[in-house]
């Protein structure tokens, strides 16, 4: 009798340990496979939220340029995942940041240009910022540099300034300036702590190294490579000028473009592409954009090796992006200020604490699906109007099906459409362009007149916004062809 209930209590206890052990490793085995539920089983993630101005593709992850020197972005991409099909909401500063940082399409808000600001526009004034968020729910918020098109420090807790913003800036332009004070590049100023990124890479790391209470939102934004394309000359030296390779192109790439859209991707503000040629200055120019990127690069890489030498390295989720590409040449066209993939195609890194890295994503999204991420990631509570969606599923499996294009606005009624192998555009006049990604990822091709891809149009069609909010009052810089039918500022001249 006694053996007998020895025996029954052993193997209770076995089927016990087993059924503790089973379930002990199913919610392992979930917490692998949700960065949310594994964050559940610990404390809050911390934010570390990078931003880049004015950087296109031309990095090594993206392979935009062939020269690009970017060990550090090329280190943050093994470390998450990187999004080859990435794409701003709007073409420019002011609106793409807005978009991001409330979760509003161009479309929806009517802030499509350099104006107005968040709180001056009536349609995002009392918008809740993406920090905002964080801050109602218990983080510690802090900002650095230019997360914001301006007025970041009344979105923060803690704003460290701008340290001197786009400069320092010589006395008088080193080589060009005649269109636009910043519109100018070279080797300056002397020394890389005289460089404003580099004082907010400081400020980042240093509060990197601290402690903190509460779980941080912290974001620290960089100026270069934005206009003036400035930099000491030793980023000058990783490119030597006689070996600069241009970004591809063809003299007649407009050939085959509407006039509205070589209308309003004129850019006033930039030099006309036949000076810059004329001039002898594309290489120059071309050196002077990967010389800023290295450099920027190298300020990424402070911010990553104080993260990674902090206790805060295991829980914060890292998230580096770039508000819209830059055209260098191509199309004839410098800066911005087009639907075409070099102005709408930006980077974007996620990195999440727990989740396997050096992936790869290129299924199409944009800026403006990081606050429904993050909320989710960060298990926030949900926000009401928010448009994006959350890319939780392709940080899981990049691979994953994705229902969405990614949408760029730059004026009402101008719209491209970026899916998968395709780019679609058409603007307020009618007009439209096509291009087949899988054949032709220079756009040279414009393919919307043949008859042939008519269902490919109609398919991208259903996903163009169905709201075109009129233009927000106090709207400027457009900086389209004057007089041309693209045009708003000319009309706001005395």
């Amino acid at each position: 009798m006694t053996k007998t209930i020895f025996q029954l209590t052993v193997i209770f206890f076995l089927a016990f340990v087993t059924s503790s052990l089973g379930a002990q490793q199913q919610s392992t085995k979930a917490a692998a496979a949700n960065p949310t539920a594994q964050k559940n089983q610990n404390k809050p993630y911390n934010v570390l939220f990078i931003s880049i101005d004015d950087l296109n593709d031309w990095i090594e992850p993206l392979g935009g340029h062939p020269q690009a020197k970017t060990p550090n972005l090329a280190r943050l991409a093994k470390r998450g995942v990187c999004f080859t099909n990435a794409h701003c909401q709007a073409p420019i500063c002011n609106p793409s940041r807005i978009s991001l940082l409330t979760g509003m399409l161009p479309s929806s808000s009517g802030v499509y240009y350099l104006g107005p600001l968040l709180r001056d526009c009536e349609s995002t004034k009392r918008a809740v910022s993406l920090p905002q968020h964080f801050a109602n729910n218990g983080y510690v918020t802090m900002g650095v540099g230019k997360i914001f098109h301006t007025a970041d420090k009344n979105e923060f807790g803690e704003y460290g300034g701008n340290f001197g913003g786009f400069g320092p800036r010589p006395g008088k332009p080193l080589v060009a300036g005649h269109t636009h004070p910043l519109w100018d590049w070279g080797a300056f100023p002397q020394a890389d702590d005289q460089m404003p990124d580099a004082k907010i890479a400081a400020w980042t790391a240093g509060k990197l190294q601290q402690k903190h209470d509460k779980p941080f939102f912290l974001a620290c934004g960089f100026y270069r490579p934005h206009v003036p394309m400035y930099v000491p000359q030793k980023w000058f030296d990783l490119y030597p000028l006689d070996e600069i390779q241009l970004p591809a192109h063809r003299d007649d790439d407009l050939q085959d473009v509407p006039e509205y859209g070589q209308d309003l991707s004129w850019s006033a503000v930039a030099p006309r592409h036949s000076w810059i040629v004329e001039h002898g200055e594309w290489k120059h120019a071309v050196q002077s954009y990967l010389a800023c990127v290295s450099f920027v690069d190298a300020q990424v890489g402070k911010v990553l090796d104080a993260l990674e030498a902090s206790e805060h390295n295991d829980n914060t989720i890292v998230v580096l992006w770039s508000d819209h590409g830059f055209h260098l040449g191509t199309k004839q066209r410098w800066g911005k200020r087009s639907l075409w993939e070099k102005a709408t195609r930006v980077v974007t890194m996620i990195s999440v604490p727990g989740m396997s890295g050096d992936r790869k994503c290129d299924r199409p999204m944009g800026l403006i699906d990081f606050y429904p991420t993050l909320i989710e990631l960060c298990d926030l509570p949900q926000m009401t109007g928010l448009e994006g969606h959350s890319l939780v599923p392709l940080l899981k499996d990049p691979g994953a099906d994705w229902s969405w294009p990614a949408i760029t606005t730059f004026g009402q009624y101008n719209h491209a459409i970026r899916s998968q192998d395709w780019r679609y555009i058409v603007y307020a006049d009618g007009s439209e362009e096509l291009y087949d990604h899988r054949q032709d990822a220079e756009e040279f091709q414009n393919l919307a007149a043949e008859e042939k891809y008519g269902s490919v149009i109609t398919y991208h069609r259903q996903f163009l916004p169905q709201l075109n909010h009129p233009m927000a009052p106090g709207s400027h810089n457009a900086d389209a062809r004057p007089g041309s039918a693209a045009d708003i500022d000319s009309a706001l001249q005395p």
